[in-house]
């Protein structure tokens, strides 16, 4: 993918939808915060077992703690910029599957 290319050109080639960027942001926001903002609540979560790289989990995590509060539906553009190239692969590659690992944990007021 060339940086000359504009995103808006990029993320439909990528067969991304406004969904996939949505779970994206939830999915972020737990792996910056796994409990949900639940205080006393504490544990830890290995990100590499499912299938996320320490550089995948951590780029989601600087995304997640910049969204923490925010409504997951941010233009997929201004999300797509934020991502780095290991991150961006990793999205593509898995974007069906975000959904269900979000659903994994606590349900958040996400909207």
């Amino acid at each position: 993918m060339s940086d000359y290319q504009s995103s808006s050109d990029l993320i439909p080639q990528a067969g991304l939808r406004a969904s996939h960027f949505a779970d994206l942001v939830r999915l972020a926001q737990i792996i910056y915060d796994p409990t949900g903002g639940l205080s006393g609540r504490s544990f830890t979560v290995d990100w590499q077992a499912d299938g996320l790289s320490e550089a995948v989990a951590i780029d989601l995590r600087i995304l997640g703690q910049r969204y923490q509060f925010s409504s997951p539906h941010i233009s997929p553009d201004i999300i797509w910029k934020q991502l780095t190239p290991a991150t961006r692969k990793w999205f593509i590659e898995n974007r069906s599957e975000l959904a269900a690992l979000e659903e994994t944990f606590l349900a958040r007021d996400e909207d």
